[in-house]
């Protein structure tokens, strides 16, 4: 095929599940980070070509750069790829000089970093009858009290930037169980340069947890979705699927295929839903806006969505797909799943005989594929590495306490 895959982001499963999903459809793929070290993903047999850029936030100007020349020296423009909420950032902000050289679904400069951020989400979806947690921002009038009359707590302080504190604080999000709490977390947020809202924890556990995902072909018209519900999170009760399964609920298709239509969205998004456990709503959470960690799941249920987008891009669409059979396959990203387990034992949230059950299902996993066995060996390495290190610092400091 004429038009190449350029894959932003290859040191997290997300990227190599793009090259997977491309590469195996014989589309010459572009595999491309900051480093080479700890890209596991672009070891994948169905890279086609690797290349090193300079890093998208420290050196952004450079990034853009290097994007221009490579897409200029293209005999047709690549499809392109970001596979990190950063990378989607970058684009945004240079999206029409991009959209010059490169094939990006989204032509509306500004939407992806709206639909990124909380706050904006929360305007749109509150606009077009979406229900949203109840939310309060530090700036209301009487602030303090009302958190406690409406919101109560506990309550969760949610970044409007998501990448950005997440780079800072390496977590979604702070809970805070009493105003002292609530306090300290808005201080180390304000401290750090970054706005934050505070919502209404919405009740239920890990698994009222739901995905809708679809993508938009270039008139904003839903061809292909696909729902799931989660099982387990980590961290735990506030994090990103390690075991989820899919699922048909019409429900979030009623809610979210309008929704998108009508904001003009335009290529693949996932909408994150909890489910009210006390009234059944649906609440929307966020919206990825990016390839979702869900990728290989929604691939071996019916939906290869980079491979939708590429097609549509290079103008040769493929049929329209609602996936409505339920599948019993679940998405297993091992390792970390395994750490929320422990985590969800210790908090008396599972037991071991439900975790052993939810194991019999047949998966799709994050990084393992007996085709591709590569990347998981590198992952493993760079994994292990990682625990050596650890056990060495714990080792050190026990000597020095001794």
């Amino acid at each position: 095929m004429r038009h190449k895959a350029v894959i932003l982001g290859c040191n997290y499963y997300i990227g190599l599940s793009v090259i997977r999903c491309l590469g195996m459809r014989g589309i010459h793929t572009v595999a491309v980070d900051y480093a080479e070290q700890g890209a596991y993903g672009a070891l994948s047999k169905y890279t086609s070509e690797r290349l090193i850029a300079p890093h998208y936030k420290e050196e952004k100007e450079a990034f853009i750069a290097f994007l221009k020349d490579y897409g200029s020296k293209q005999e047709a423009p690549p499809v392109l790829f970001p596979c990190h909420d950063s990378y989607v950032e970058a684009i945004d902000e240079h999206l029409t000089e991009l959209r010059e050289l490169y094939l990006i679904p989204q032509t509306k400069q500004g939407l992806y970093t709206e639909v990124m951020n909380k706050d904006s989400l929360h305007l749109l979806a509150r606009e077009y009858g979406v229900a949203v947690p109840e939310t309060l921002r530090p700036g209301d009038e009487d602030f303090l009290n009302r958190v406690e009359r409406e919101l109560g707590y506990p309550c969760i302080v949610k970044p409007t930037d998501s990448p950005a504190f997440v780079a800072v604080f390496r977590r979604k999000l702070f809970l805070a169980r009493d105003r002292v709490e609530l306090l300290e977390a808005m201080e180390q947020a304000a401290n750090a340069g970054l706005d934050v809202i505070v919502q209404r924890i919405i009740p239920g556990f890990d698994d009222h947890m739901y995905t809708y995902d679809a993508y938009l072909n270039q008139e904003s018209k839903v061809t292909h979705q696909v729902t799931c519900q989660k099982y387990r999170q980590f961290p735990i009760n506030f994090g990103a699927s390690v075991y989820t399964g899919q699922l048909c609920v019409p429900e979030l298709m009623d809610i979210g295929g309008p929704f998108l239509e009508r904001i003009g969205w335009k290529g693949f998004a996932e909408i994150e839903f909890k489910k009210d456990a006390e009234t059944g709503v649906f609440y929307l959470i966020e919206v990825n806006v990016r390839t979702t960690n869900l990728n290989e799941l929604l691939r071996k249920v019916g939906i290869n969505f980079p491979y939708v987008a590429y097609m549509e891009l290079a103008g040769s669409p493929v049929e329209p797909c609602t996936v409505t059979r339920n599948t019993n396959r679940v998405f297993w990203y091992a390792y970390e799943d395994m750490l929320a387990v422990r985590d969800y034992w210790r908090e008396g949230q599972l037991s071991a005989g439900e975790v052993l059950r939810s194991l019999l299902k047949p998966k799709a996993y994050a990084i393992w594929s007996w085709r591709d066995p590569k990347p998981a060996l590198a992952f493993a390495s760079i994994l292990a590495g990682k625990l050596r290190g650890k056990a060495r610092r714990r080792a050190y400091a026990a000597s020095g306490q001794e």
